[in-house]
């Protein structure tokens, strides 16, 4: 299997660290690709040309982190991370919505202060607005360090705001959500996934 990634990108990381926990890294061979670039070899495996993006064997390409880590949840052989059924598996995929969505604002932000010199316009103080809820509600929920999809979401979306927003400290008023990404981040599969320029 091949992927297309970037080393900053928090969607692709969640992907990478979910390989990592399945035992399939080992099968991936990493692409480190600029998808603004509109390479050729992941234009003609994604036509919507985003990262990241999983071709396996057969040729068949799948995209969207979600799908994914469906799929590579589905050929590991391995414990799940995403359960099978029940409470756990709409818990779990709740996380990972709130995790994506936190990813999704800050991406968003992010390209957006690369955009203009103002972070005062509108849609960016939105976005900021729903980084502070997020994490918020985050604060709140029972995270433990038991691993599925919706904390390996969390712990990417964390990094990714430590990687790009450094200057904003989102720690001090969340000591619960804190002291739990402090744990989390010190596991191999973050520690092998951190994000890079």
């Amino acid at each position: 299997m091949r992927l297309f990634y970037s080393k900053a990108s928090p969607f692709a990381r969640k992907v990478r660290a979910s390989a990592i926990l399945l035992g399939l890294d080992r099968q991936i061979e990493l692409v480190e690709t600029n998808p603004f670039a509109d390479p050729t070899s992941l234009l003609e495996a994604n036509p919507l040309g985003l990262i990241p993006t999983l071709v396996t064997e057969d040729g068949s390409s799948f995209f969207d982190s979600r799908v994914i880590c469906e799929y590579l949840n589905d050929v590991a052989t391995g414990l799940p991370i995403i359960p099978p059924a029940g409470a756990t598996r709409w818990m779990a995929l709740r996380l990972q919505g709130l995790g994506d969505g936190l990813m999704d604002a800050a991406v968003l932000r992010r390209k957006l202060a690369a955009l203009t010199d103002s972070a005062d316009q509108p849609l960016a103080q939105r976005q900021k607005a729903v980084i502070a809820r997020t994490l918020d509600a985050l604060e709140t929920q029972p995270l433990t360090q038991h691993v599925d999809i919706g904390h390996i979401a969390v712990a990417c979306a964390l990094g990714y705001l430590d990687f790009r927003f450094p200057d904003e400290p989102w720690r001090p008023s969340r000591p619960a959500l804190a002291a739990w990404f402090v744990a989390a981040q010190a596991e191999h599969y973050l520690q092998a996934t951190r994000p890079e320029i």
